[in-house]
């Protein structure tokens, strides 16, 4: 069988980069990517037959772990019947229900294929509700590849956003606003400059795509009551965090309500899904009861919905979540005794089985912060873990995600291989 490089080199004759993603080139990390064929449990197999515990579970949905049989059987099912209709079908009714008992939020919800789409979904509806233009970010959020949100704010300055990608049209870049994480003062600002031309502010509530930035004390219940003091929405970026605590997400959690949600992740079971939903009033500006047009011939997807119903079905049973909790406190706090005891500055931060590694003392709390931490020792790190069968995101400041199927004795196992790692470093 071919090894990963030589499938590598293959790829790249057919392939942009060798790659339909770019983080999977390992261009953060250096050297070739490997590449799988199979996933099971808490394991991925390289092409070279090598066992890897995987702490990137296809960048968060497979909570469940991978091949989990209940989900493979509903997949089955259902693709017995057919790959796909283009048209309605009871399994996105019943997911839409379970999405809904936990994420009351939701009113009214619009299934999509990605969590891209669902932001894409979310500004528009924002858009056509309020009549405003202009949406609020934050820097180090991610919220997909539409062209509104690849901007940043130029120089810290307070400006409309600059393009932060070739491609992006600098009119499109300027209906967005960027400003830092977890600063209240700028976006008191950023309101005030763009007075009544904000439609709505979009916030991962805890920042998973710069390692995971929790949010600071009273910085969520601000924008809830800032946003509403100035007639504008507040949307819930829950790709990543929905789902990944018994509560339902960070809304939950917090007690924070928001005027729109974007799910994605494990209400797919692994598969491509993404959703937006929320107030009535909101969601009724959509197609076909509004003006706002939005369609996809693979919504509601019923290989897709039924993988979803799967995995939520097991969420659902008692103890589920008790279980991922203590997994993920597990690896957190064997990953910094053991970095500890090294002598490794290393802090981590957790939300339910989702966690950030930083190589600093304390924990970051916007962008700036989180690219003054020695990311330069997060490339050793990663390819130390690995040579110990130990797969984690292959860029510096991507998330880890623990899943049901992580035993105590795999994570030991995982925390032995980092202590040796540490000394190391």
């Amino acid at each position: 069988m071919a090894t990963s490089s030589e499938w590598f080199a293959r790829a790249r004759e057919s392939l942009v980069g060798g790659v339909n993603s770019p983080v999977r080139c390992w261009r953060g990390v250096g050297g070739d990517p490997l590449f799988f064929h199979r996933g099971e449990g808490p394991y991925l197999y390289s092409v070279e037959g090598k066992r890897y515990t995987d702490y990137v579970c296809s960048w968060g949905p497979l909570v469940l772990g991978h091949a989990h049989p209940e989900t493979v059987d509903a997949v089955c099912r259902a693709a017995a019947a057919s790959t796909s209709f283009g048209a309605s079908c009871p399994a996105e009714v019943e997911l839409a229900e379970e999405v809904k008992k936990v994420f009351p939020s939701m009113d009214l919800l619009r299934f999509v294929s990605s969590g891209t789409e669902a932001v894409m979904t979310a500004i528009r509806a924002a858009r056509g509700f309020t009549g405003r233009e202009l949406i609020l970010k934050f820097e180090g959020c991610y919220h997909g590849h539409s062209d509104g949100m690849l901007v940043n704010a130029g120089s810290g300055a307070l400006t409309l956003g600059q393009p932060d990608s070739g491609g992006v049209p600098v009119p499109v870049a300027s209906t967005t606003v960027a400003v830092p994480f977890n600063d209240t003062q700028k976006v008191q600002q950023a309101f005030s400059m763009f007075s009544g031309r904000i439609a709505a502010v979009i916030v991962e509530p805890w920042a998973g795509n710069m390692g995971l930035v929790p949010p600071g004390e009273g910085f969520l219940s601000f924008l809830r009551e800032f946003t509403e003091k100035n007639s504008a929405l507040l949307i819930f970026d829950e790709v990543i965090t929905g789902f990944r605590v018994p509560e339902g997400g960070a809304q939950q959690r917090t007690g924070i309500v928001p005027d729109l949600t974007c799910l994605g992740k494990i209400i797919g079971g692994g598969l491509p899904v993404g959703a937006v939903g929320g107030k009535r009033k909101i969601m009724e500006v959509l197609a076909p009861l509004g003006p706002v047009y939005q369609a996809g011939t693979l919504s509601g997807n019923p290989l897709a919905m039924a993988s979803g119903l799967a995995t939520l079905k097991v969420l659902r049973r008692e103890g589920i979540y008790a279980l991922l909790e203590e997994r993920a406190l597990q690896l957190s706090h064997g990953l910094e005794e053991a970095a500890e005891k090294a002598g490794i500055p290393f802090s981590v931060s957790r939300f339910g089985s989702v966690l950030g590694f930083f190589f600093s003392e304390r924990l970051p709390t916007n962008l700036s912060e989180v690219k003054n931490t020695d990311g330069g020792k997060y490339p050793p790190f990663f390819h130390g873990m690995a040579d110990r069968g130990q797969y984690f995101a292959p860029s510096p400041f991507e998330a880890a995600f623990v899943s049901l199927a992580h035993s105590r004795e795999v994570v030991e196992e995982t925390i032995k291989a980092a202590g040796e790692v540490f000394t190391s470093l």
